[in-house]
Order: structure tokens, then sequence, then C-alpha cells
């Protein structure tokens, strides 16, 4: 895996036609006239990325799905944190998720389509997660024809051409996915890059390779109804992966997908972040500015703070070498919790020395508080999850802490289970408003609506997305916010 060539775009491309020109108003007209929301299971919270101006839940009570669906909004995401579970917790959580948006719709007069987003380098429960969703909506008297699997996140550098799935960038060349880090998982590792051939893996076998569907680039881009053809032949819930490189790509695929709908077929999906943008119709959201923070903060207990919070979870190389840049760009305070005592006898005092240690130093400062970089692994996949669901409480203990003792002008939370707890847990943010990336695509700004973190601005940060100096970029932008406040 190590030392493997990259492969430029142009030869990966080569030989298939140029994207067709669609638009994101183009999808919205064919949506015109829907009763149906979106109901997006987003295992960790960086699936809202690639929106902006839409509801969020960490909790899914049928009125907080509710008040999501009231809001008039086309998606509603809830975050059901799965990817940090056991494969049995998350089941359930899921059943829960699908039932309480069952009744919220049924009260509201609304028709709910699921879509199960996770990571877009093939990280997660699958194929549990969709299929608790085919089998719920089975119960409810629902059939479901096909599984729709798009991980691509062209923002990110993830693309799908002949069925395998590729990270990488422009500049500098894509891998098949099963070469890189992420194939390398502790606890949702996998080896191959042709999507057919992951889920036979991820199925052990009782989908082979040769049962999955496919919609190649060559379709895609003959037009919606050569995609409506292909997904309306479709029946028991049969796989199918979609090849896509580009936004035009995606907004093809949602075209096709609302024609195949039309024709009534009924799916389910399990996509990566920018599948939703297309399919409800939102163009990509210019990045967030110093104002657009302001306005969040104006009148609750962040307008008047002088210094914000970088929480770290995430171990991926890129995650160090962007607190790397952070670090070269800004004095900051940063304060490590460690990994080993929090595994062992002495958490309580060291955590309480962490919460001293970062309440000081956010008087004259912006402070980072990240976990040991040095990755602390069990015996097995469930062994890994039960040492990050610790780590992840000692992160959540301290971000509590801090909240009750001292003024905040932000959060930043980088890591997808990082930035799911801190925000349901050590924030207590049950409902929030996506209001959009403050980096292209990639980098979620929320607004919380409830709770002790009202008017705190909330970002999201993926341990997987942007370039090195791209967390130092945002921190930019909050700092200059402080100065315009």
């Amino acid at each position: 895996m190590d030392g493997a060539t990259p492969v430029a775009a142009s030869e990966l491309l080569s030989g298939y036609p140029d994207p067709l020109p669609v638009s994101a108003t183009e999808v919205q007209q064919a949506r015109e006239g829907r009763s149906t929301v979106l109901v997006v299971l987003d295992d960790d919270p960086t699936g809202t990325q690639s929106v902006a101006e839409l509801p969020v839940l960490t909790r899914w009570e049928p009125d907080d799905l509710a008040w999501a669906m009231q809001t008039g909004s086309p998606a509603v995401y809830v975050m059901t944190n799965s990817r940090s579970l056991s494969e049995e917790h998350a089941t359930a959580r899921n059943v829960e998720v699908v039932r309480a948006a069952g009744e919220a719709a049924d009260a509201l007069g609304l028709t709910v389509d699921f879509v199960s987003r996770s990571d877009s380098t093939l990280r997660g429960h699958y194929p549990l997660e969709p299929q608790v969703l085919v089998r719920e909506l089975a119960d409810a008297g629902v059939v479901v024809d096909a599984v729709i699997i798009v991980p691509a996140f062209g923002d990110a550098g993830r693309i799908t051409v002949g069925s395998v799935h590729y990270a990488g960038s422009q500049d500098e060349g894509y891998l098949p996915v099963g070469q890189t880090e992420f194939a390398r998982d502790e606890t949702f590792g996998y080896t191959a890059s042709d999507l057919r051939d992951w889920v036979a893996e991820k199925t052990d076998g009782a989908v082979p390779a040769g049962d999955v569907a496919a919609i190649t680039l060559d379709q895609v881009r003959a037009g919606a109804d050569a995609v409506a053809d292909r997904l309306a032949a479709l029946s028991e819930a049969a796989p199918v992966v979609v090849d896509i490189v580009t936004e035009a790509d995606l907004r093809v695929l949602a075209l096709g997908i609302l024609a195949a709908e039309a024709r009534g077929s009924r799916f389910v999906h399990r996509v990566g972040p920018p599948f939703v943008r297309a399919l409800v119709g939102q163009e990509a959201h210019d990045p967030l500015t110093a104002p657009d923070v302001d306005r969040i903060r104006s009148g609750g207990p962040a307008q008047d703070a002088a210094h914000g919070l970088v929480v770290v979870g995430s171990h991926v190389d890129l995650t160090t070498r962007q607190v790397g840049a952070l670090r070269r760009r800004h004095a900051l305070a940063e304060v490590e919790i460690d990994v080993n005592e929090v595994l062992g006898e002495g958490r309580e005092a060291h955590l309480a020395g962490v919460v001293q240690q970062v309440t000081g130093a956010l008087q004259t400062e912006h402070v980072v508080v990240q976990t040991s970089r040095t990755l602390v692994s069990g015996d097995s996949g469930a062994d890994s999850l039960d040492i990050a669901r610790a780590v992840s409480a000692a992160v959540v203990q301290v971000v509590q802490s801090v909240l009750e003792t001292a003024p905040l002008r932000f959060v930043v939370a980088k890591g997808g289970i990082t930035s799911s707890d801190v925000a349901s847990h050590g924030l207590s943010i049950g409902r929030a408003m996506c209001r959009g990336p403050m980096l292209p695509g990639l980098v979620s700004l929320w607004e919380p609506v409830d709770g002790p973190a009202q008017g705190i601005p909330y970002l999201v940060f993926a341990g997987n997305v942007g370039d090195e100096d791209s967390l130092a970029d945002v921190v930019d932008t909050l700092s200059e916010a402080d100065s315009a406040a």
C-alpha cells in the first residue's frame, strides 16, 4: 500500500464524455410539488459540511423531528454518531430514528425518504445501517427497490470511476481507496477499492460482486433518463454503485432518482456528504465570513467572550499536520488529554487539571485541547471502539466543565466522533441550524438554537478533509471575527 503511485485525473477520465451542464435549479424544479422530506441519518456530524440552512438534531424524539420538518426544509439531519457505536447499538439507534421520523411525518402529512450518510472513504457500519432502514420501511409497508451507494465527495478528493473509488486530488493524483490509510482503519478496515468488490467484502460474500449493479460514468453523462431507466429496473433492495466525479454528475443522478421515483421506485441511499446537496437542489454555498459568524454571536453568551476553544480528537495524519500548521501561524495555549491517564485510575485528577489549565489560558488566548497523539488501540475492533468512547467521554467532560466556568467565543471540534460528542453532550446542543461551510464544501458551521451553547458558533471539522493549512485558515476567520466584533 505505502508508496503506491497516484493516477492523474486526466488518465482516469480519458475517453469519458464531459459532464452535462445541469444546474441546481433544474433539480429544484423537478422536486416541486413533492411532500417528501429527506431524513439524513448521519453517522457523525461532518456530513453537514456540504449543505447550508438545514436543521440538525442530536436528539430524535418525534417532537424534535417535527420541529425540524416544520421549518419547511427539504432535508433534516439527525446525528446518530453510530460510527462510534457497536453494531447492536447502531442498529437500535437507526431503528429509533426511523420510527420517530415516521411518527412525526405522519402527524404532519409528509412522506419520508431516508439517507444513510457515512464516510466518503468507506468507513462505517455497512451493510448494517442501510439494511436496518430497508427492514424498517418494509415493516411500515414500503418496499425498497434499491440501495444507492454513492461515497463520492469531490470537494475532498474522493471520486468514483469505473466503480473504483479513489482518494486524492487534482494536483497530486488519485489512489484507489483500498491503498490509502483509511482502508487500514482499526474498526472499519477493508481491502477492496472496486465498490462491487467492497460490497462483497463487507457482506462476507452474501452479496457477490457480480450481483452488485453499477451505473457507469458513461451512463451518468448520457443523462437523467439513462440513469432513471437503470434505477427503475432494480428491485428487492438491490445494491447499486454509481460513478461520480463532479457536482454536475451528482445532479444528473438526482434527476434520475426523482424520475425513477415518479415511476414508483423507492430507494434508500448510502452516501458521502455532497449527495444530499445535489438531491435537494442546493447550490454549493460560498464559505461563511467573519460577519456571518458575528451574526450568530450577536446577543448571546459568545458576543463578549474573548477567546475560543479548538478540540482535537482525530488521529489521522492530516489532522496532526493541520494542528502543526495552526501552531506555526498562531500563538496558542495547548493542553493535552493523556489517553493512558484517561484509561487509568488517575482519570478524574488528570481531567480536573486539564480543565484548570484550559480555563486559565482562555483568559489570554485561544486554546487547543487535544488527545495524546499516540493512538491507543484494542485487541479487536470492538475493543478499539470502547477505547474511543472512553476517550471521547473524557473530552466531553472537559468541554462541559469549561463551558460552565469560562466564556467561549467559538468552539471548533476536529474529528467525527469528537464533534458529535462535543455537540450533543459537551455543549448539550439538541437542535441547531447548519448555516453553511467555512471552507468550500468541507467544514460546517452550526448555530445552536437551544441549550447552554445557544449563540456560540460551533464548527464541525472532519479529521480527514482539507489541506495542511485548512484548520489555521478557519481559526484565521474566527480570529478576524474577534477583532471585528
